[in-house]
């Protein structure tokens, strides 16, 4: 229960602090250091759009973020039931697929997103700054 809390504490300051105003969050470290977006570049100002709503502007901060959070929230949900109603049986092992096809989807995402013809998948689709 106290991460769901932590969780909604959270939501509740992303919905208050705007994250696309500077000054008020940390810059993602990756991008300081390599000028390129990582998978989790634009996903505060995604959570800010969905706390207010506009699924729209979510979608153009982090799409990837948009398609995990209904899996997330299910797994999540499971994870509190199973903790109040343990079940007597083993869970199911981990089918060994998703072991490799998320972290595949998460590095094709990382990869394209920072392509020129990627630029729909970066952050507010700006492509990624050029270090000089």
């Amino acid at each position: 229960m106290a991460l769901g809390f932590m969780g909604l504490t959270g939501a509740v300051v992303v919905h208050f602090v705007d994250p696309n105003e500077p000054g008020h969050y940390p810059v993602c470290v990756w991008l300081a250091l390599t000028g390129t977006y990582c998978p989790g570049c634009g996903t505060t100002r995604a959570l800010h759009a969905l706390t207010h709503l506009d699924i729209v502007g979510a979608a153009q901060m982090n799409i990837l973020l948009l398609a995990a959070l209904p899996f997330l929230a299910l797994g999540y949900l499971h994870w509190v039931y199973r903790s109040f109603r343990p079940s007597h049986r083993p869970p199911p092992p981990f089918p060994p697929f998703l072991a490799w096809a998320v972290p595949g989807i998460v590095v094709a995402f990382w990869i394209l997103r920072n392509l020129p013809f990627g630029v729909l998948l970066a952050p507010g689709g700006v492509p990624a700054p050029i270090l000089s």
